[in-house]
């Protein structure tokens, strides 16, 4: 791909390798490579946020004082997308777009990223890919008929429409609340009697909207399967009761690249997370992770742009760590 050695490579184009990027660019750290295996950065926002969408920097009451060099404000899929261009476009940044990466081994004192164009050297990587691109899926069939109606995530959707969600975590509450205000008639279904992985605020607003019977929680509650009737999803529940939806959307969690982490050396908990300490920096040596993949919950645009500035930050330090103890060294032989 290139005989050029990185100070930096980042792997993903979404706002946790954003910030790294400009981080890095910032504070002229070398030379910065951004590879992402799409077409474009930002991908998420672009596939799964809606035209006009609202953008906020404090993402469901998550409030997060920016840190680094990118001042990320309030806005739109839109004007969100068109910042970061701008960003990217005016700071010293290689990019290699439609790229996979598939592994990553050590070799002496460089990284050596291995992709679908090459491989590539570097001093340092960060790993700041998303979890949505590979969402979980029900272990019972889904009758090719009905695969339009059945989706894993807000793209497909209109008003007006009866929809079913699946799941009890936060991206499927937030799809809940979210179809409701477009004047959908949405039931949320969860299959144990009480949620235990939302954040607060995203409980409550749940709790306010089946109040004010705006969707309606079907808790305690499994489906069994799905069936076409006439066009329409048949849902078979456990509890003996089958319900025609025009559409279901299944929210039960993104599977977080395991094999890919353990490709890049990345070690991972019993909830097969990626292990890192307070600066981001992974059990493989000077591999970070940021964004989405180093969040219990994701989506803070405002949290992933700070990781970026603690991954730099922490190169930096690390950097006069051994510049220093350079200098120590030659002093001791001028004294000789």
């Amino acid at each position: 791909m290139t005989n050029k050695i990185y100070d930096i490579v980042i792997i993903g184009g979404g706002p946790g390798g954003i910030g790294c990027a400009i981080e890095a660019s910032s504070h002229k750290l070398g030379e910065i490579l951004l590879i992402e295996k799409t077409d474009n950065h930002s991908n998420t926002i672009r596939k799964f946020y809606k035209d006009n969408k609202r953008v906020d920097k404090d993402y469901k009451g998550q409030v997060s004082v920016l840190q680094g060099n990118v001042d990320f404000f309030d806005g739109t899929k839109e004007t969100t997308l068109d910042y970061f261009d701008n960003l990217l476009d005016s700071e010293k940044i290689d990019s290699s777009f439609n790229t996979e990466v598939e592994k990553m081994v050590r070799v002496g004192e460089f990284l050596e990223v291995h992709t679908s164009n090459g491989v590539i050297k570097t001093r340092n990587a960060a790993i700041t890919i998303g979890k949505m691109g590979k969402p979980n899926k029900p272990s019972y069939k889904i009758p090719p008929s009905i695969r339009a109606q059945v989706n894993f995530n807000l793209d497909k959707c209109s008003t007006n429409e009866k929809i079913l969600v699946v799941g009890g975590g936060n991206s499927a509450a937030e799809y809940a609340y979210d179809l409701a205000d477009q004047n959908n008639n949405v039931t949320m279904v969860y299959r144990k009697e009480t949620f235990s992985r939302l954040n607060e605020t995203n409980e409550e607003i749940l709790t306010k909207y089946h109040g004010q019977e705006k969707l309606r929680l079907r808790m305690n509650t499994d489906i069994e399967s799905l069936e076409n009737d006439s066009g329409k999803v048949q849902v078979n529940f456990n509890d003996g009761f089958s319900v025609l939806y025009d559409r279901v959307i299944y929210a039960i969690g993104g599977t977080t690249p395991v094999d890919f982490l353990k490709a890049c050396g990345v070690e991972v908990d019993e909830s097969d997370k990626p292990i890192f300490d307070k600066h981001h920096e992974t059990t493989a040596k000077c591999v970070y992770v940021a964004g989405d993949i180093a969040m219990k919950s994701g989506g803070s645009i405002a949290i992933a742009l700070n990781h970026g500035y603690h991954i730099v930050n922490n190169i930096i330090r690390k950097r006069g760590q051994i510049f220093s103890h350079t200098d120590i060294v030659a002093k001791l032989e001028e004294k000789k």
